[in-house]
């Protein structure tokens, strides 16, 4: 039985296949709709490019790996401003840009091992970067949940029944987070979402005549990319964090699968795969395309190791996009609905980068190490720029640069733990060999 075919006994080709697909984009759609209503971009858009990034990243590895690809929530704080600075055509050649970013790295892993990404961004790097990503979208989230626009300058809704509504979405959210279990538990988004939008509706906060006036079946709002230096600048540093997480979960879903991917088909074409999609997301105006944590989850729980699930997943992703009704059900969703859910996902994304640096142990009493992480999170937090006029570096992208630099510059190299080592040299072994 070859890859194509093989199911652990759980999903064996067939009507069973077309609906594990059909599960696998409920899983991930939570997640896969917010970020483009967070950022202003069109929720049918991205739905048909992540259904195209999946194919693309499929047809690259050789349909080996159950993996689903949509947009990573790094790139929300980094797409709402450049859009609000440059425009969205820009801000899409941008995004081809940062797809550029995987290419080189899937290279220089090709050439030099998957080791040398330890070597360039240590914990020490990726760690603060990240948190900066989640704590640099607080206030965001925060403003939201109150009932006001992102940034607070305005009210949208009154301060009582937005704090109703985000709170009994942040209640929802957590309660299935911790509560849940099987496929539920992976599903927190979308059951913060459901629940809260019930709610809204009760409080009069919904208004149902853009789905009225849409027509059933339309073509998705794509949006050509244009090239601005001073966007590009901008946005390519972003793609070092998602970049780090791709290499954990193509470790993951390996572990789940009980397979080696960073063998085969090689950590370089994992790379390449999320690279081109991103890149080919952008050509139709859609958000960066990264591998899919959520799914990593729900493969394990269902067993359904066949990439084929992956590809009806994507064909349903494709499909739905061209249902504008459905694209404006989605963008009735209220502020404050997303702003309690944001509360703990931009929480946990912080969580995350100091889980980073405590699971490497990181020693903050070594000087060079204290040094990076306290100038990275003053420079993300404190809100730095350096440069004037549209060429300026800021926020994950600066903290992202000064990090890599200060940890390339400074004496004595922060030595990672022995676990890492073997792992380092395993990988670099199975890629060099082949084996």
């Amino acid at each position: 039985m070859n890859d194509a075919t093989l199911t652990d006994g759980s999903v064996q080709g067939g009507w069973r296949t077309v609906l594990a697909g059909a599960q696998m984009l409920f899983v991930a759609f939570g997640a896969l709709v917010l970020m483009p209503l967070l950022t202003g971009l069109d929720p049918n858009v991205a739905l048909f490019t992540a259904g195209i990034g999946t194919l693309l990243f499929h047809l690259i590895t050789g349909l080996s790996v159950p993996i689903f690809l949509a947009s990573s929530f790094v790139f929300i704080a980094p797409i709402s401003y450049s859009t609000q600075t440059w425009g969205v055509p820009a801000t899409m050649g941008a995004l081809m840009a940062a797809g550029g970013v995987y290419m080189l790295l899937a290279l220089l892993v090709r050439l030099r091992g998957a080791g040398i990404i330890h070597r360039i961004m240590p914990p020490v790097v990726t760690g603060p970067v990240i948190m900066i990503i989640g704590l640099g979208l607080a206030p965001i989230a925060v403003n939201m949940a109150m009932g006001k626009t992102g940034d607070g300058s305005a009210e949208l809704f009154p301060y009582t029944d937005a704090l109703l509504v985000s709170m009994v979405s942040l209640l929802t959210t957590l309660i299935v987070s911790v509560f849940a279990h099987g496929i539920f538990r992976l599903l927190p988004i979308l059951s913060g979402v459901f629940v809260g939008y019930i709610v809204a509706l009760l409080t009069g906060m919904v208004d149902l005549s853009a789905v009225s006036n849409a027509p059933l079946v339309s073509m998705p709002a794509f949006v050509a990319p244009e090239f601005s230096w001073a966007a590009i600048l901008f946005m390519i540093p972003v793609a070092i964090a998602p970049a780090i997480e791709h290499v954990g979960d193509i470790i993951a879903i390996g572990n789940v699968t009980r397979r080696d991917y960073i063998k085969k088909p090689g950590l370089h074409r994992t790379l390449l795969g999320d690279g081109v999609a991103t890149s080919a997301a952008a050509l139709f105006g859609g958000p960066p395309n990264t591998t899919y944590s959520e799914v990593t989850g729900a493969v394990m729980l269902t067993r359904a190791f066949n990439p084929v699930v992956m590809v009806w997943a994507a064909g349903f992703a494709i499909l739905l996009a061209f249902v504008s009704k459905f694209g404006a059900l989605l963008q009735t969703i209220p502020t404050p609905v997303m702003g309690g859910i944001l509360i703990l996902l931009f929480g946990s994304i912080a969580a995350v980068g100091l889980n980073t640096l405590v699971k490497a142990q990181v020693d903050l009493a070594k000087q060079r190490n204290l040094v990076i992480v306290a100038t990275v999170l003053v420079f993300g937090i404190g809100g730095m720029a350096i440069g004037s006029g549209d060429l300026n570096l800021q926020g994950v992208s600066l903290c992202g640069i000064v990090a890599i630099v200060l940890n390339l510059i400074l004496p004595g190299d922060d030595p990672l733990p022995d676990d890492l080592l073997e792992e380092e040299a395993v990988v670099d072994d199975l890629v060099e060999h082949g084996r």
